[in-house]
């Protein structure tokens, strides 16, 4: 048995075939021919004498000895990805490609805030930024796709660990004429989920927003659930209802300002804000430098932040 019995384009072909379930989808991630990634493949089942996937016209699907294969081969990739990541890590504190994933009501009003003051304090650091839903990203970050990502405060896996950034409060936002409309502030308890825009399932944003509200908790919405914070502020502002925004997206927009009014709760309410990374983390200057950074210029902007 040679060294190169199983070699690394197995792994990853045999993950982009799990992951996107269909040969000329994971060929053409792989930038490779379907024949070509398909005999690849099956060399490689001959070769361990496993049926890793069963195969029709319509579907490919994992076998169950095939699941086992499959997560020794995500372990190999993952060891493969850090192993790639420690021989990139140099003196210099943040030099080098940082792969950022940012959830979606975040990304857009963050980001903006700190690309001047990196590229000034670290000019060799090379940002690449994904924005998605938690899971998606966390997903990436478990597989060596991203080095970290920037979310809300739910993550629970063990897989992970968590540096706090900042605390980020909500504002209501109501349209013109709302009976809210002249509050100067406002108790949890009078927020109303069944006359409330949200966002779609899977923003953790919606899910916070619902745990707030004790009238209508668990109501099942169906109308009036969008993808993003900016579609939210203009159903507001067309009076579908009611809404909380992050801070940062509270928008100071001149076409619609005169439309939405933005009120702040009695006490803070809002969501703390954190930096995920892979408990395996090799980068760890490079992200405590990347967090402070983000804390720093925050700060300078006089917003409520957290490093409890």
């Amino acid at each position: 048995m040679t060294g190169n019995w199983v070699t690394l384009r197995d792994i990853e072909y045999l993950l982009a075939v799990a992951k996107l379930g269909h040969f000329a989808k994971a060929a053409k991630a792989c930038h490779v021919s379907q024949p070509a990634l398909s005999t690849q493949v099956r060399k490689f089942e001959e070769r361990i004498g496993v049926l890793v996937f069963e195969r029709d016209n319509r579907s490919v699907r994992v076998t169950e000895k095939g699941k086992d294969i499959l997560a020794q081969a995500q372990r190999i990739a993952e060891e493969v990805s850090r192993l790639i990541e420690q021989s990139k890590v140099k003196k210099e504190i943040l030099s080098g490609e940082l792969r950022l994933g940012a959830i979606a009501t975040v990304g857009p009003y963050l980001l903006p805030k700190i690309l001047v003051p990196l590229r000034k304090n670290f000019p060799n650091c090379q940002l690449f930024i994904v924005e998605g839903l938690t899971d998606d990203l966390l997903r990436q970050l478990d597989s060596g796709e991203l080095d970290a990502v920037v979310a809300a405060d739910t993550v629970t896996s063990e897989k992970f660990i968590k540096t706090p950034l900042y605390f980020e409060p909500f504002f209501v936002a109501v349209p013109q004429g709302h009976r809210f409309e002249t509050r100067k502030s406002l108790n949890p308890r009078e927020i109303d989920a069944k006359e409330m825009v949200l966002l779609q399932d899977g923003h953790c944003l919606s899910d916070q927003v619902l745990e707030l509200c004790p009238k209508g908790k668990g109501v099942k919405r169906d109308a009036y659930q969008t993808t993003s914070v900016e579609t939210l502020r203009y159903l507001v502002a067309s009076g579908a209802g009611y809404t909380l925004i992050p801070q940062m997206a509270v928008s100071k927009s001149t076409s619609l300002e005169p439309l939405i009014h933005y009120i702040p709760f009695e006490k803070p309410v809002g969501r703390e804000i954190v930096l995920v990374a892979r408990k395996s983390l090799i980068r760890e200057k490079d992200l405590t430098a990347f967090a402070e950074l983000i804390r720093r210029t925050l700060e300078k902007e006089n917003k409520t932040w957290s490093n409890d």
